[in-house]
């Protein structure tokens, strides 16, 4: 025990003294789980080395990631950063726009509102530029380094792609195993360890960024027919809003009401109320199909983590090491979940898996089960 709690201690105290490297580290790891699929198809296909392989699939790699980069990152940083301004200047003109607001009285339908009767405008005010300031300021502050410091977001990103190429090349030594860990006495557990997250992060990887990449085209396609501004600016925010349950969508659907109330035309004619509620609504039923038809098929009970847990994760590994935090916090909670749940029950002496296997698919590529479900689930509309 005090050896176990000495190596915690020291792995603790790495990773708070080197949090910086924790995130790009953990997206090495994730490219050449992703990578390897395929480098093993590859090696078997075209009859080649296991290194030869892993070379042409990042030469490919970096061909495909650098023109993508070159074709759009301009495009979605301007948007990202003009929607933060957009936002700020909102901010800093709420008190005059709510006393304005208060001093009207609005007719929909047979209803009168009169908002300066309902509540207390300054108290109201004083209460969202409290609570939005601060984590504007964060947002902008992050986009405006991440635009303004290309060299650095450079340097890491080609950190996370040699540390991946060097891991994945290295791992043709281990078949079938893209890390080994060999401790003796703990190879049954080590197995089992390895197969549970194998579950989990599968689950992630094949699920959850399949779904992401699904509400930003989407989102881009809608808001584009519904004539918005910041179309995929605000479609970036909904693909990230998925990390973040409940508070993600809501913050997004506020973002994009504003957009909507303010933009000075639409081709429908409509006036701003109006043309606010047709926004929300699309964008809530959409969001509606993703969390009740499209999530629970392509992701099903894989993490198995309570929400409420995911959001405290989030916010708490975003200030640890950053956005990386943000978009892993769902697969690092569950990972610590089982991690923790094995823990205790070795320490008391106990079965520390009382449950069987828990059925997971054979390891293909990454995104192909999606795909499947997702086939399938469409062939099964059809028929019925």
């Amino acid at each position: 025990m005090v050896i176990g709690l000495t190596i915690v201690a020291i792995i603790g105290a790495l990773l708070i003294r080197f949090r910086q490297i924790v995130g790009p580290l953990i997206l090495s790891f994730m490219l050449a789980y992703l990578l390897y699929p395929l480098a093993k198809r590859f090696s078997k296909a075209l009859k080649v080395s296991w290194r030869t392989s892993v070379n042409l699939i990042y030469l490919v790699f970096i061909i495909l990631v650098g023109g993508l980069i070159a074709l759009t990152s301009l495009a979605v940083i301007q948007q990202i950063e003009s929607l933060v301004i957009f936002v700020q200047r909102f901010i800093t003109d709420l008190p005059t726009l709510v006393a304005n607001m208060a001093g009207q009285v609005y007719v929909i339908g047979p209803y009168t509102i009169n908002l300066g009767q309902l509540f207390d405008v300054q108290t109201f005010t004083n209460q969202v530029l409290s609570t939005v300031q601060p984590i504007l300021g964060r947002i902008g502050g992050l986009i405006t380094s991440f635009a303004g410091s290309a060299v650095v977001t450079f340097t890491w990103g080609l950190f996370v792609m040699l540390t991946s190429y060097f891991l994945l090349s290295e791992s043709g030594r281990f078949p079938g195993q893209l890390v080994r860990v060999d401790i003796p006495g703990y190879e049954e557990d080590i197995r089992r360890l390895g197969l549970e997250l194998g579950v989990i992060w599968n689950g992630f990887i094949r699920g959850q960024l399949l779904i992401i990449a699904l509400v930003v085209i989407s989102y881009t396609i809608l808001l584009s027919i519904l004539d918005m501004h910041y179309t995929f600016g605000i479609a970036i925010m909904a693909g990230l809003a998925r990390f973040i349950p409940y508070v993600g969508p809501l913050v997004t659907l506020v973002v994009t009401g504003l957009v909507a109330f303010f933009q000075p035309a639409n081709y429908f004619g409509l006036e701003p109320i109006y043309y606010v509620l047709l926004v929300l609504v699309a964008c809530f039923a959409l969001d509606q199909i993703y969390d009740n038809i499209i999530s629970p098929r392509l992701m099903g009970q894989t993490l198995n983590v309570h929400p409420a847990a995911i959001l405290v994760a989030a916010i708490v590994f975003t200030n640890l090491i950053g956005v990386i935090g943000l978009v892993l916090a769902a697969p690092v909670v569950a990972t610590v979940n089982l991690s923790s749940r094995y823990v205790l029950r070795k320490m008391f002496d106990l079965d520390p898996w009382p449950e069987p296997v828990s059925q997971s698919k054979p390891v293909g590529m990454a995104w192909s089960i999606p795909l499947q479900r997702a086939s399938s689930w469409i062939k099964n509309l059809n028929k019925k």
